[in-house]
């Protein structure tokens, strides 16, 4: 890597190199339980560092095999997409411009927070909806690469539906803007003699020769980070070709992200939250399709055990939220410990609305609760002011928000495992699933917590483990081969927000079969032929790597 060092040095590489004994470690993890240990950690300083990093890369991948590069921004990816053995490439020191922001849309480099990024955004009364529950953690990198979704993806969808365009670094070193084609523009560019038309060229036959099972293969869930997004590049309806489609989500394994714009919606100055305490699932199945019809904003749920979680480290939600917000949580919680002495739920759900008025969201919300009257459930509603506050409800959000969080760094003696942490089942079949899902869970004796997105089935299972005992990694394999089975058997998807990574990329095969599976991998050829970027994750990804680089120690 010495030659490595060298070599950027001479190309006039500006920004940050380090080989540091500190920089390995701290780069080795991200929140999976994983360890990959990389050999060099760059920060480049704008796009021209990054194509001169790519093109040495490329240039000497021959000579030395195992040179390979992957992104990072905030490094909160659960399934491993962000380490790596060979170089990190740190977008988060200099890729940081809010570049433009207006009521419709925004330019936004990959290492800037979304947090920052939506205090801008709601200067302008907007909104990027598609953030995860690590919405104060995150970056957009991240959000982009995992194609990031979350509480309000059951009204507005996933990233993909909100990046216009973008600039990619491609396999060869050139920095390029992505769009959307229209037939005409697509075979201005499919006719040029370089890389650029190599990529379009190839990637079109593929996706129109295959454009029958290719359709076929999207997997029939509202939410879906698995695989490669070749269903919805061509449209031949449309005429349009959208290279977008596939680089959102592809955990920087065909291209490295410089810049990203999005298209924004109108923030809803309004809000109002239904919660129902459930001592039994066995309503589910009216309760589902009686709230769902009436089109909620959101539609949340989270179990006893994070609820219990909650009480017992609610000290913590002190730091979180600062004296005055958490005395407020305090007093607001009085009510609810009135409900909950009457018997401790097997699950809390959460219906929210959003709305121009108080009066609406007042009207959907009564409207929802009379529906809804045998169940006691119990509403509250929220005006949104000019600090953006969730008032009343602000209690059950933190729960639901920051459950993870404080599995990670309050529970000393076990350590969270993400490894069943981001199945999707649509909704209807939920009432056979999860006492089957629970089954499983008490097989392996897996102290868990179980929280999700109620309204597109996507629920995120986090096991507490003690991951340095043989005995407990040994639970891995055969609990993730019956969840998995569990969720395909109920024609579901291995992940709808947290992607593939180290964690699923094994078990694409399973979810797609041997057919798609070759397709995602001639994707990924056409425009990584040497497999330079991010590799062992996706298509890349085996088992017996992954379960190497299980984290010994914590």
């Amino acid at each position: 890597m010495d030659e490595i060092k060298q070599k950027l040095v001479e190309s006039g590489f500006a920004g940050d190199i380090d080989d540091s004994a500190t920089a390995k470690e701290f780069y080795s993890h991200d929140a999976s339980f994983f360890e990959v240990r990389p050999e060099l950690v760059v920060k480049p300083k704008d796009g021209a560092d990054v194509s001169k990093l790519v093109a040495l890369v490329a240039g000497c991948k021959a000579s030395n095999p195992n040179l390979s590069v992957t992104a990072r921004s905030a490094g909160t990816c659960m399934s491993g997409g962000s380490i790596n053995d060979s170089i990190i490439v740190d977008f988060s020191k200099y890729f940081t411009a809010i570049e433009h922001v207006d009521a419709t849309s925004a330019q936004v480099q990959p290492g800037v927070f979304y947090r920052d990024f939506e205090v801008e955004t709601f200067k302008h009364k907007a909104l990027m909806p598609s953030f995860p529950a690590s919405r104060d953690l995150c970056m957009i990198g991240g959000m982009v690469n995992n194609n990031a979704g979350g509480e309000k993806s059951l009204e507005f969808g996933k990233t993909e539906n909100f990046v216009t365009q973008l600039r990619a670094i491609f396999a060869d070193g050139v920095e390029r803007t992505v769009k959307p084609l229209s037939k005409t523009e697509l075979n201005i560019v499919m006719g040029q003699n370089n890389f650029e038309g190599e990529v379009y060229s190839k990637i079109f036959k593929l996706v129109d020769d295959n454009y029958d099972a290719i359709k076929a293969a999207k997997p029939h869930v509202t939410k879906n980070s698995t695989g490669y997004n070749l269903w919805d590049v061509w449209d031949r309806e449309t005429g349009i070709f959208d290279l977008t489609k596939l680089i959102v989500g592809a955990q920087g394994t065909l291209c490295l992200t410089t810049d990203v714009w999005f298209k924004l919606v109108p923030q809803r100055l309004h809000s109002g939250l239904l919660v129902l305490f459930l001592r039994d699932i066995d309503d589910l199945g009216e309760i589902i399709p009686t709230v769902m019809a009436t089109k909620p904003a959101t539609f949340e749920s989270f179990d006893d055990a994070t609820l219990w979680l909650a009480i017992r480290f609610m000290p913590s939600f002190l730091k979180l939220l600062g004296w005055k917000k958490f005395i407020h949580l305090l007093v607001t919680l009085i009510p609810d410990g009135v409900q909950l002495l009457r018997g401790i739920p097997k699950l809390i759900l959460m219906v929210e609305y959003n709305g121009d008025s108080e009066e609406e969201v007042r009207e959907k919300i009564k409207s929802l609760h009379r529906s809804l009257k045998q169940h006691k459930a119990r509403y509250e509603i929220n005006g949104f002011e000019e600090d953006a506050t969730e008032g009343k409800s602000e209690k059950f959000w933190v729960m639901r928000r920051q459950s993870f969080n404080l599995l990670r760094s309050k529970v000393k003696d076990k350590h969270t495992a993400p490894f069943i942490d981001d199945l999707v089942v649509n909704p209807p079949y939920l009432t056979d699933f999860l006492p089957q899902l629970r089954k499983i869970i008490k097989k392996y004796q897996l102290m868990a917590t179980i929280a999700g997105h109620m309204g597109d089935g996507n629920f995120h299972i986090i096991p507490l483990m003690k991951l340095e005992e043989p005995s407990e990694r040994a639970k891995l394999l055969p609990a993730m081969k019956e969840v998995n089975d569990l969720v395909l058997k109920y024609h579901g998807s291995l992940s709808g927000e947290h992607n593939d990574g180290l964690i699923r990329g094994p078990w694409l095969e399973q979810m797609y079969g041997t057919e798609v599976l070759n397709l995602f991998k001639e994707a990924k050829s056409i425009m990584d032929p040497q497999d330079i970027f991010n590799p062992h994750k996706k298509t890349d990804a085996n088992w017996d790597y992954s379960f190497s680089h299980i984290r010994s120690h914590f």
